[in-house]
């Protein structure tokens, strides 16, 4: 009688366990549920409505997308405005972004698969994997007049962890034209995803020849390192990046609507491109941009780009977002172990630090004291965005995910959209 007392004692006391941790003793992957089950307000929630509403009003942007889970539960999942797609129809919660930089964290995540397998060695020179990258050489003079330049040997190698990082010294064009964007227009290494018939490959090859912003590992720079561990992800897998990408990442996570490049079927479902000119949100006419933008369902598919290059939707995004708030798996399926997580999400640049003030890790930027005390949030909390206006962060401490997706290029009210969308959804936080 006493061992059955006992034994029911121990199932009673394993089942207040379940109850009190149900979502994470029965399933990783994200579920639908009410704001009130994960301490949060439905009504404060609100807010968010108001803040895309009003930047909608204003025409700061035409449409969005935004979505928020707490502690694996899906508590705010809504669409506004308008897409551009056709008539310009409603925006749809499914419809397809191009995310740009949030490429970024995806393709660090595929390095960081083969780096468990045993690969490469974070501090390996790079050039051990991609001889072109031997030897580089650091910019000494430039001459506007005609794109000429002078360089220097660099003090050093670059390092894999340099290049997940943005501390190699490999810029990108557009964050100085005249000198960067002169440089790589005239090798023809392109800054984003393109639609023209060329390989990731070629291009970073030849990338690896132009000179450096500074000698490696001395100061964070923003540049086309990303696009370089995409293809050192396909030396290393003997697969391209898309193949590798959907065969170890998004089929396991379910996340079925991001792709590289998609049939053009199913343009009706990408979300048109837009600007901001004087303050107001303006159907996009450049020739230029618009050869880039068309990418994802048009032109010769071939560049996988890893630093800028999918499409994807709200959704199977924030499905990635939890599958690294999860410690590395979801879906049921382990891509990477805790740890290899917890390395990616650690501060790598040292005293470096990057705009505002935050660290970075291998593919996220990470909120320290300083920064977290800007606006509503917690140290830890991870995050990124794209140049067409979307975004995400990562909240471990209040286990928060969040996605914003518009789709604007160069807007000068991202910042602060963001920010608004963060404080809306902490201020709803009621436990």
């Amino acid at each position: 009688m006493k061992k059955i007392t006992l034994l029911l004692a121990f199932f009673l006391w394993a089942w207040v366990i379940f109850a009190q941790n149900g979502f994470k003793a029965t399933t990783d992957q994200l579920q639908e549920g009410k704001p009130s089950e994960v301490g949060m307000s439905e009504e404060r929630l609100m807010q968010i409505d108001k803040t895309l509403q009003e930047y909608i009003d204003k025409k700061w942007t035409h449409g969005a997308v935004a979505i928020v889970a707490r502690k694996g539960k899906i508590v705010y999942y809504k669409s506004f405005g308008t897409s551009g797609i056709g008539n310009d129809q409603a925006m749809r919660k499914d419809d397809l972004f191009r995310i740009m930089s949030m490429t970024k964290p995806i393709t660090s995540v595929a390095l960081m698969i083969l780096y468990e397998e045993g690969k490469f060695l974070l501090d390996e020179p790079l050039s051990k994997y991609i001889p072109e990258f031997k030897n580089p050489v650091v910019l000494k003079t430039f001459n506007e007049q005609d794109s000429s330049y002078t360089t220097e040997p660099a003090k050093r190698e670059i390092t894999i962890r340099q290049i997940l990082t943005h501390t190699s010294g490999i810029a990108y064009g557009f964050t100085d034209a005249k000198k960067w964007g002169a440089i790589f227009a005239k090798a023809k290494v392109p800054d984003f995803a393109s639609a023209y018939p060329i390989t990731i490959g070629e291009k970073m090859k030849v990338l690896a020849k132009l000179p450096l912003v500074h000698h490696p590992g001395e100061m964070w720079t923003y540049g086309l390192n990303t696009d370089v561990c995409g293809y050192l992800v396909e030396v290393l897998s003997g697969m391209t990046l898309s193949d590798f990408c959907e065969k170890r990442i998004f089929q396991p996570l379910g996340m079925n609507e991001t792709h590289y490049f998609w049939n053009e079927s199913e343009e009706k479902r990408l979300v048109r491109v837009y600007t901001e000119k004087e303050g107001l949100v303006a159907k996009e006419t450049n020739p230029d941009l618009l050869k880039m933008v068309e990418y994802p369902v048009k032109g010769a598919k071939k560049y996988f780009s890893g630093g800028s290059g999918l499409t994807s939707t709200a959704l199977d995004y924030l499905k990635f977002c939890q599958f690294i708030l999860n410690g590395g798996t979801y879906n049921g399926k382990r891509l990477l172990s805790r740890k290899t997580i917890e390395l990616m999400t650690k501060n790598q640049i040292g005293d470096l630090a990057i705009w505002g003030g935050s660290k970075f890790g291998l593919g996220f930027s990470i909120s320290t004291e300083k920064t977290a005390a800007q606006k509503l949030g917690s140290v830890g909390r991870l995050g990124w965005g794209g140049a067409l206006s979307t975004h995400f962060w990562i909240d471990p401490k209040e286990e928060i995910v969040g996605v914003l997706m518009m789709q604007i290029f160069s807007s000068t009210h991202n910042s602060e959209i963001y920010d608004k969308f963060e404080n809306a959804t902490y201020q709803s936080i009621i436990d």
